[in-house]
């Protein structure tokens, strides 16, 4: 599996912007040993760290640091690779990079060093993208989950769960090659146990997959509600600091403020917006119709009331109705300390949760009524990190064994049984890359950073 770009030569500073102790410069590719003959005086031992001076067009030092070769097939990328581990601050690294473009290097893609180990094949599709998901781990369940995924278990689960497949359309195959024999294949119980054992492993991983894409990317929830309702105060219990402004001034939160908080492991996203209130001025209106934005992107809605308030159901069904029909929502009764009320989980349509933002009576409620949303259940020592991209191939081959199972069920249709069982294995083949179109690939990689 070779790239026709793996001809050139690409390096990159692998380390972040600004000024470190150290900073690495990476480059892989065919003129790796020309640019470590001229850039260094010659090329390294493999694999060994070597203090090196790094010379400039005219001889003179740029810098002296660490040099590390790397020779093919043994390295990242699968080709000759040589990091260059020199002093940290940006003058210089611009310096050593702009010298391995005058010696044959182009600067490298974002992704472009993953995208060569994956077509290299030193590793898959869905360990590179775990990769990624390492570096961007917002918890320490996110980065181990990532680790187990870059190790490449994840990929062993959906391998297993393509070679029942594979037998199984084998089986299926074998009865459409040979109708002339004695032997039914489809009556075969052996068959059916073949595609109940493949859907078991199918749910089985998916559950698996779903917890890993909560892990990786959480729940998007916006707060809404009157001005004065408590959502401010709301959002600085659930972070565990004054993140927003509280007063007893209407209308004091104007724009979208944004937090990012951990349950257990499952990233929150927590948008605070605007009073919703008919009559406002111009740059409260404008944080209004935010608002209202930010609820159409929302995974759930918090309608935040005041309990002191006492409206009536009447007026709270017309304030849900303005509220988009295509995101979930959650009553969060407010302020319940003002009316001697006790924190509860009240199962209604839609649920509510009686508690008080001010005292955090009932914010516990609050917090495991978010993970059941979107059915999170912790993050344990088989979690996986995995993509949203993931589950779409995971449930597209789980309706393709579905369909085969009702094929042979009702019909005995060997042919389409064999169609629907090819297109589940193609669907399970995209999530590492055996089936991977090239605009997927890129738009894969360049969500990664430069680099890397």
């Amino acid at each position: 599996m070779n790239d026709p770009s793996s001809g050139r030569t690409i390096a990159a500073i692998a380390t972040p912007p600004g000024r470190g102790g150290i900073g690495v410069i990476r480059v892989s590719g065919p003129k790796v040993r020309a640019i470590a003959e001229s850039l260094l005086g010659a090329v390294p031992a493999p694999r060994v760290a070597t203090l090196r001076t790094f010379l400039g067009a005219d001889g003179e030092p740029i810098d002296t640091g660490l040099a590390l070769f790397f020779r093919a097939p043994a390295s990242f990328t699968g080709e000759d690779t040589l990091e260059l581990h020199a002093h940290g601050g940006p003058t210089v690294l611009d310096l050593l990079l702009a010298r391995t473009v005058e010696l044959g290097a182009s600067l490298a893609e974002p992704g472009e060093f993953s995208r060569r180990a994956f077509l290299n094949d030193k590793l898959d599709l869905a360990q590179a993208e775990a990769i990624a998901d390492l570096i961007d781990a917002g918890s320490a369940e996110a980065a181990r989950a990532a680790l187990r995924s870059m190790r490449g278990e994840f990929s062993d689960l959906v391998r297993s769960l393509s070679e029942a497949v594979i037998e199984t359309r084998m089986h299926v195959e074998a009865a459409i090659d040979f109708p002339e024999e004695e032997i039914d294949f489809l009556a075969d119980s052996a068959l059916q146990r073949r595609l109940e054992n493949a859907l078991a492993l199918s749910t089985q991983i998916g559950a698996k997959a779903r917890q890993g894409t909560l892990l990786r990317e959480g729940m998007t929830v916006v707060i809404a509600g009157k001005p004065n309702a408590g959502k401010s105060s709301l959002l600085n219990k659930l972070a565990g600091y004054s993140a927003a402004i509280v007063t007893d001034i209407p209308g004091t939160t104007r724009d979208i403020l944004r937090e990012r908080i951990d349950i257990d492991g499952m990233p929150l996203h927590v948008l605070d917006t605007a009073g919703l209130r008919e009559h406002a001025d111009v740059v409260e209106a404008e944080g209004i119709r935010r608002a209202r934005t930010a609820m159409l992107e929302a995974d759930r809605i918090l309608y935040v009331v005041d309990a002191a308030a006492r409206r009536s159901e009447e007026e709270l069904r017309e304030e849900l109705a303005t509220l988009p029909n295509s995101v979930p929502v959650t009553i969060i009764v407010n302020k319940i300390d003002l009316i001697a009320g006790a924190p509860r989980d009240e199962q209604s349509e839609p649920p509510r949760l009686h508690l008080s933002a001010a005292t955090g009576d009932g914010i516990d409620l609050l917090r495991e009524h978010l993970k059941e949303c979107m059915g999170f259940q912790g993050a344990d020592a088989g979690t996986l990190s995995a993509r949203r991209r993931h589950l779409d191939a995971l449930a597209r081959s789980h309706r393709h064994l579905e369909e085969a199972a009702r094929l042979l069920t009702e019909h005995r249709a060997g042919e389409l049984m064999a169609e629907e069982l090819r297109q589940a294995q193609h669907a399970l083949g995209e999530i590492t890359g055996e089936f991977t179109s090239d605009d997927l690939l890129g738009r894969i990689f360049a969500s990664f950073c430069i680099g890397k």
